[in-house]
């Protein structure tokens, strides 16, 4: 909606990670790194953690674009709650093979052979593996198992483990340690600092085709990366929700207050959302007792009041944003 306004090719933080939108700050860089060096070695693991929004899905997209131009077969599996038997079929079928009703026998027969077939071929064979920190310890040994599948000196299987930083933890058990062994290079993503912050706001932009509208101050650039933390998942949801505000308001600027704003209207979104880090906060449900004489007593929280406003606020403005996108969209249809 707000691409036209801006005179923008596409959406520039839109959360399907692209990797035409790839940033690299000095974390993805020496990810990305790894993940070459890696595939030179054309064995072993590498393995690539980072918390949730870091960037390791892009990662992996990014890679997969640059393989398209060599000689690799490569199969992304998106792990959820694998034991050691679905990690052997979800490989099959990562790789096109049949595994419905073929026994665990079969099912490594056939990978062997298929990937023999493949580097014969003179293809080689990558499984990069997603939310790695889902995968049951036997399912980590399991592709460990499948590391085993040589023909010659060569390496049938290369694999590369994404995941959030408790899989560590998994691998720094002690029947991990055979797996450890072939770990070839790891690296923990962490998050970008304002700088950073900063450059990947205004890559993304470029990318979308941005002429410098809209302007951002250099305050604007702290707000960012004091909220999102230097992750570029919440980088992504707040200048998003950014940039529709400013269309909204047609604004051509901003400064740290209208993003102050915006991140206003974002926590008074999910306020009604009762989790651990949000009665931390202090925003809990308010507690219940009875009186003496059994009336029921709410303890409210001490800034009710505030918060009611700042709810009162966040409505008011959105009110005519609602407003003119139902006037945007009835205009679209008009037209059509």
């Amino acid at each position: 909606m707000y691409e036209a306004y801006y005179q923008l090719r596409d959406k520039p933080f839109q959360l399907n990670p692209d990797p035409r939108f790839f940033y690299g700050s000095r974390g993805h860089k020496r990810a990305f790194s790894y993940l070459e060096y890696g595939l030179s070695l054309g064995e072993g693991f590498i393995i690539i953690t980072g918390d949730v929004g870091a960037g390791k899905t892009m990662l992996v997209k990014s890679l997969l674009k640059k393989l398209e131009r060599g000689n690799y077969l490569a199969a992304n599996l998106v792990s959820t709650q694998l034991d050691a038997d679905d990690m052997l079929r979800s490989v099959s079928s990562a790789f096109g093979l049949d595994f419905e009703n073929v026994s665990k026998a079969a099912l490594l027969n056939n990978l062997q052979a298929f990937l023999r077939d493949t580097l014969r071929q003179g293809q080689r064979a990558l499984l990069i593996v997603d939310e790695a920190q889902n995968l049951s310890p036997r399912a980590v040994e399991e592709l460990r198992m499948l590391s085993n599948f040589q023909e010659g000196d060569k390496s049938l299987l290369q694999s590369f483990l994404l995941g959030q930083p408790e899989f560590r933890d998994t691998l720094q058990s002690p029947e991990m340690q055979q797996l450890r062994q072939r770990v070839i290079a790891s690296y923990h993503l962490g998050p970008m600092d304002r700088d950073e912050t900063m450059g990947y706001v205004l890559h993304r932009l470029k990318t979308a085709g941005w002429q410098g509208n809209p302007g951002f101050s250099e305050d604007a650039f702290d707000a960012i990366h004091a909220f999102s933390g230097g992750v570029p998942r919440k980088i992504n949801t707040l200048c998003d929700r950014l940039l529709l505000f400013g269309f909204l308001e047609e604004r051509s600027q901003f400064d740290g207050a209208a993003v102050q704003e915006v991140i206003q209207d974002l926590r008074q979104e999910v306020h009604h959302q009762v989790s651990p880090q949000a009665e931390r906060s202090g925003y809990a449900i308010p507690a219940v007792s009875h009186g003496s004489a059994g009336q029921m007593v709410v303890a409210l929280p001490p800034d009710l009041e505030e918060r009611l406003s700042q709810i009162e606020r966040s409505i008011t403005r959105l009110i005519p944003m609602v407003r003119k996108i139902l006037y945007t969209v009835s205009e679209g249809q008009e037209r059509d």
